[in-house]
Formats: structure tokens, C-alpha cells, sequence
């Protein structure tokens, strides 16, 4: 099977640039994802750790602010509230650009994409203004240094990351007969959000072999699970139901509260037969098309259950199975990867974007994709978002891809490069005749550009 690296950074990166050239082989792909992570080195974004103490600082001067009401002091604590306010999340934003430029500068798309699957696939976001910035440093934290390792590793760091402790509400579940409940009078209550997009989302899948039964004993095996703001994650035995629990027929944790039966719980769940299918399925629907080829969804389950989850070992299959190199390009590309693709395509210069104001970085980018469907870090539900073309294919979408289209390049590059310039080395071959034709025909060049950015050839991939 002949290696095709237009089609490589096309399906399995961020798009083509007219600066990098695609790397030679998918030998080279899969060996840049066990190497340093050049692009998080070059454009860094804060870890969890970091966040939580600046949230941190957000309820602490929040409580300064109500204690001060209506004494002399109240105008200044009023003052340094909102202008840490301000800066807290007008930093969500700068982290934005640098997630932008990691994909408009990579020689190592792949992992680039693989983050962004699986940050969706666990998905988790602040419900509140200051946890909100928080999402960037669960990605950076608990997903992106587990892409490549053992998939219950991956599922471990994002369980446990306080952002999905919080965004679950996880971190307010307590057994019915723990310690905390019994002091405080069965005041409090189990939550199961968490144990069910575990076994629903996260593990076996919608249609897995699991029941309301093994919900609940999981919720409660659950319990514990907490984390402070100024602590990071902890196990919190005072809130753990005592005894053992039963999932899916086996038996985890005992008399006393412990961590380590939850985790055995999420290793055996990450390992299931099921939960094989379902990851698989997942992966070949983000990386070929809405409804992918029975024989690639069974080798890659094969390969996942061959290595207990060593998710290097499917990539390497994903990438050497015929079915994920046919040449028709099957999906479309959601928002944030239309933008980024687009801008790797002009070749944006990154000292160009690290002048941007958070203003600009809001108006430019993070406004039109909510108008594209996808309102950056803030999907519905914990499903994340929709794979089916169907969902970013709307009149309201297109529309909204159009105007950023015909509108943004002028912006984002100092010089629009000559059009049938542009379109062929952004797609390819895969610049068909009529692409060609409207860059060459359009009045202007930015309306050229505009118009194939615009067009199907790439919109998908």
C-alpha cells in the first residue's frame, strides 16, 4: 500500500502548509508521537495545577469582595476583584492562540488531532466563570501526555481530573452510610453522572453490557473521589460509602474506604471486550467517515484488545489498514479545525498572532466558531460533539464559514498569496479542476481565497 502524505496531513493531521512539508512515511507519524512534543514546548499552556491557583485566588478575592460590602474598603476589594476577573479569563483566550499555533506550525499533526479526539471523547468544562479556563489545563494535564500510552491510563488522568470531578459533580457525592453523611445528618446524597458516562461515554459505550445495578455500585465505588481548589485531586474517605461494590459481576474495595479498588475498577473497565468495540468505532469514525468500514472497526478493536489498550499499538493500525487511506475524503471538517487548517494553509506567521489582543483573538476566531455550531470548550453535554457531518453542514454553519472565509485571510497574513498558488499547495492534488477555476476567475484575490477556502474540497478530509 502505497503511502500518500498530501492525504496523510489531510485525514490524519491538521492540513497541508505551503512552509512544512508532510513527513515521508507512516513510520515517521507514529515516531513523533512517542518524541518530545515540540509544540507545547514552543507554545505552552498552563497544566492544571497552575489554574486551580489562580482560581484559587478568584474565590479568594471574590470572599474579599462580599466581606468588604459596605465598609471603606469595599470600593478597593470591588476594584481588584474585576480586574482579576478580567485577567483570569481574558487568559482562556491567549491560551486559544496558543493551541491555534500549535496546529499552524506542527510537524507532528497527528498528535495534534489525536488530542483533540480524545479531549472531546472526555469531555469535561467549567460551569462557572472562574473554573471555566480550567478546560485548557485538563487537556494539557490529564489528556495530552496520555494519548499515546495505555488507554486506562488516559481514562485514570481524566477521571480524576478535578475539571471532571467538578464538571460531573462528582465532587459532591457521598455514600449514604459515610462518615460525612452520618455527622451531618443524611444531609447529602450519591451522585451517579460520573459512573454513568464512565461505563456510557468513557468505556463500554451506549449499547455496553452494563445495567442501572452496576450504575449505581459504581457511583458509589465512586465515592471519594473529590478534589479542593487549593489542593488539586484527593480521595476524601469521609465521603466514601463503606463496604464492597459489585460492577459488572466483580468486586472491588471492602471495609475500608481506599482508592486503589476505584482504580482497579477503571483498569478492568478500560480493558473490557466492550469497550475494545467502542474506542475502535469512535476512531474510525473521526478519522474516515460517519459510517466506517466493519472490517477497519474489527481490526482496530483487535489491536486494542491484543495490547490491553495500548493505544500506540491501534494508531499503528489505523494507520497501516487500507480502509483508512481511500482516497475520496469522508468527513467534514468541524469548526475549530476548518479555522486551523485554513490557517495553517495560508501559512500565518506566528509573531503576527502573538501581537493579538484577547479582543482580537474573540472576534477573529472564537466568535465565528460559535457561529459555526461550535462554541469553543462549551458543548452541550458530556457526549462532546457531534461527529455526523449532518451537525456542521446547516445553512446557519456554511454561512458563517463563508463570511470568515471571505473575511479572516485579510487579516491573518500581511500578503494574500497568489490564489491558484494558494490552492494548490493547501490541497493538493486534491485541487480539482473547478477549485482551480474559481481561484483564477474570482475578481479579487481575497474573494479567490475566500471562495476555496469555501469549498468542499476543503471542507473535508
Amino acid at each position: 500500500m502505497v503511502f500518500d502524505p498530501e492525504l496523510a496531513e489531510i485525514r490524519f493531521g491538521c492540513g497541508l502548509s505551503p512552509s512544512i512539508s508532510p513527513l515521508a512515511s507512516r513510520e515517521a507519524m507514529l515516531a513523533r508521537l512517542q518524541g518530545p512534543d515540540r509544540a507545547a514546548e514552543q507554545f505552552p499552556i498552563a497544566g492544571t495545577e497552575t489554574i486551580l491557583a489562580s482560581v484559587s485566588d478568584f474565590a479568594r478575592l471574590r470572599k474579599l469582595r462580599r466581606t468588604k460590602a459596605g465598609s471603606s474598603e469595599a470600593k478597593q476589594a470591588e476594584k481588584d476583584f474585576k480586574r482579576f476577573r478580567r485577567k483570569h479569563l481574558q487568559q482562556r483566550d491567549l491560551w486559544f492562540r496558543q493551541l491555534l499555533l500549535r496546529h499552524v506550525t506542527t510537524q507532528d499533526s497527528f498528535r495534534e488531532r489525536l488530542t483533540l479526539f480524545w479531549a472531546d471523547h472526555f469531555t469535561a468544562k467549567g460551569k462557572n466563570r472562574a473554573m471555566q479556563p480550567l478546560a485548557y489545563g485538563y487537556i494539557e494535564s490529564a489528556i495530552r501526555p496520555n494519548i499515546s500510552s495505555r488507554f486506562e491510563d488516559l481514562l485514570i488522568a481524566a477521571v480524576t481530573n478535578p475539571l471532571m470531578l467538578h464538571y460531573l459533580d462528582q465532587f459532591r457525592s457521598r455514600g449514604e452510610n459515610s462518615a460525612l453523611n452520618k455527622r451531618q445528618g443524611g444531609r447529602g446524597g450519591l451522585n451517579e453522572n460520573l459512573a454513568r458516562e464512565v461505563l456510557e461515554l468513557h468505556t463500554l459505550g451506549l449499547e455496553g453490557p452494563y445495567d442501572q445495578a452496576d450504575v449505581r455500585q459504581l457511583a458509589e465505588l465512586f465515592t471519594g473521589l473529590s478534589y479542593r481548589v487549593n489542593k488539586g485531586f484527593l480521595f476524601d474517605e469521609g465521603m466514601a460509602e463503606p463496604g464492597a461494590e459489585t460492577v459488572l459481576g466483580r468486586v472491588y474495595g471492602g471495609a475500608e474506604a481506599e482508592l486503589e479498588p476505584v482504580l482497579q475498577a477503571l483498569r478492568d473497565l478500560a480493558r473490557h471486550p466492550a469497550t475494545a468495540d467502542h474506542i475502535a468505532w469512535k476512531l474510525a469514525v473521526h478519522f474516515t467517515k460517519d459510517q466506517p468500514a466493519p472490517e477497519l472497526v474489527a481490526a482496530l478493536s483487535a489491536a486494542y484488545r491484543d495490547s490491553d489498550g495500548d493505544l500506540a499499538q491501534v494508531y499503528d493500525v489505523l494507520l497501516n489498514h487500507e480502509l483508512s487511506w481511500e482516497p475520496e475524503l469522508g468527513n467534514v471538517k468541524p469548526p475549530f479545525d476548518y479555522m486551523a487548517s485554513a490557517c495553517r494553509g495560508l501559512g500565518v506567521d506566528p509573531a503576527h498572532l502573538t501581537g493579538w489582543k484577547p479582543k482580537q483573538m474573540r472576534q477573529n476566531f472564537i466568535a465565528p466558531l460559535r457561529l459555526m455550531g461550535q462554541a469553543w470548550q462549551s458543548p452541550v453535554g458530556p457526549d462532546g460533539w457531534e461527529e455526523a457531518d449532518a451537525a456542521w453542514i446547516t445553512p446557519q454553519g456554511l454561512s458563517a464559514r463563508l463570511r470568515w472565509a471571505m473575511a479572516a485571510p485579510r487579516r491573518l497574513v500581511e500578503a494574500l498569496p497568489d490564489p491558484t498558488d494558494f490552492a494548490g499547495h493547501c490541497l493538493g492534488s486534491r485541487a480539482n479542476p473547478w477549485v482551480m477555476f474559481v481561484a483564477s476567475a474570482a475578481e479579487t484575490r481575497a474573494e479567490a481565497i475566500g471562495l476555496v477556502l469555501s469549498s468542499p474540497a476543503f471542507q473535508r478530509r
